[in-house]
């Protein structure tokens, strides 16, 4: 029996809570493998009980630097009293000393991203500029202090290894098709109703909570451009959030987003469902034509591979992540450029030839990433830890 001792109290919004969701019931369902997690009290209540899984009330402070330090003065003791052989630290930041064998989990991708830090300069965001600096000072040490260090994608990998010089493993990601598109549950009135209207526009889907680094403002420049450029055609622009900052985690503000959207004449695209629940995301998908992705900085973007798996074609910003995810199944635009971007999206629209042959491609890439191919291979990363540890203390013995 393997106990696996999983950290994830960091996850609550985005793709960390995704990430759960997910490996959580694989492993449960993984025969000769117990699992303690240490998750937010909102996903031990969504997730119930799980077979070989215990949920433990570890509830630490809000905020990463303050919950970073209590979790070095108060995890080890729940880890040694659950009987763990492997540490899996979940969110960017590793145990200092943990007192069994830790592997890292790295899928912060604003620690390594030139393109974030000018980004919050240039609207004057020197808390944050600082914030992340000092987070990423701490990342970089988490990669020295793990055992071994894992990252979603290829291209997230190769950029942590040239930034702490140490090794990283590259595991992607899943998607489970079958538990994604499972939930038949009507969506809400509101958000259906605004689906529902302008059938005959051409839909276009952005699903993320706001923040700078998802790039908002390139796609509202891009608006103005795509409606001169489709004519009569009616063009909506839906996002799963709101443009106000109360409405988003996080501490970034959406004032300049909301204020583009009026100063450039987009009220009438801009559809703000706000947060969907993750289980129906698959009938937003469904009701779209295409998927934007804009961001300028991703470690792997699960959206993607919902998108693709959904059959809708992809306009992605020009990045290393995003190809290595979309490969042939996309076009790419450079990531700060409304006119490529539009340029891009107007040609899927404009060939129903591309737009399948795109769309087609990205159902085919979806089948290439697997939640249950990815817990075989971080299982396999701890068993060859626990070996190689179990080598060196046999060695150092005789």
């Amino acid at each position: 029996m393997m106990h696996l001792f999983l950290n994830g109290l960091a996850a609550s919004a985005g793709g960390g809570l995704t990430y759960l969701r997910n490996v959580l019931p694989h492993l449960s369902a993984r025969e000769g493998v117990q699992v303690t997690a240490a998750v937010s009290p909102q996903l031990r209540r969504e997730l119930g009980a799980l077979p070989r899984v215990s949920l433990p009330e570890i509830n630490l402070p809000a905020g990463a630097l303050k919950r970073f330090w209590q979790e070095q003065t108060t995890l080890s003791t729940a880890i040694r009293q659950s009987g763990a052989a492997v540490l899996f630290s979940i969110g960017n930041f590793a145990l200092r000393k943990s007192p069994v064998p830790q592997v890292l989990l790295s899928r912060n991708s604003l620690y390594t991203s030139s393109d974030f830090l000018r980004d919050v300069r240039r609207r004057g965001e020197y808390g944050l500029w600082l914030d992340t600096r000092i987070k990423g000072s701490l990342a970089r040490r988490s990669i020295e202090w793990a055992d071994s260090t894992v990252a979603p994608s290829e291209a997230f990998a190769q950029e942590l290894r040239q930034w702490s010089g140490h090794e990283v493993v590259a595991i992607h990601h899943g998607f489970d098709p079958e538990a994604f598109f499972r939930d038949q549950t009507p969506l809400a009135a509101d958000i259906r109703q605004k689906l529902e209207l302008d059938q005959d526009a051409l839909h276009l889907l952005y699903v993320s909570h706001y923040n700078y680094y998802r790039n908002f403002e390139t796609l509202l420049r891009a608006l103005p451009r795509l409606r001169e450029r489709l004519g009569r055609r009616k063009l909506k622009l839906f996002l799963t959030c709101r443009l106000r900052s109360e409405d988003n985690p996080g501490s970034y503000s959406a004032r300049v987003a909301s204020a583009l959207v009026t100063q450039l004449g987009v009220t009438d695209i801009v559809v703000e469902l706000g947060a969907v629940p993750y289980s129906l995301l698959h009938q937003v998908y469904r009701e779209c034509n295409l998927y934007v992705a804009p961001a300028y900085a991703e470690s792997f973007a699960h959206p993607l591979v919902e998108a693709m798996a959904s059959g809708l074609p992809v306009a992605a910003a020009d990045s290393a992540v995003h190809r290595e995810i979309c490969q042939d199944a996309a076009l790419y635009f450079p990531r700060f450029s409304p006119e490529e971007l539009a340029e891009q999206v107007c040609r899927i629209a404009a060939s129903s030839g591309l737009s399948q042959k795109l769309a087609d491609r990205g159902q085919e890439r979806s089948r290439a990433f697997s939640w249950h191919r990815h817990v075989d291979e971080l299982l396999n990363v701890a068993a060859n830890l626990l070996a190689t540890i179990d080598s060196v203390r046999r060695r150092r013995a005789s």
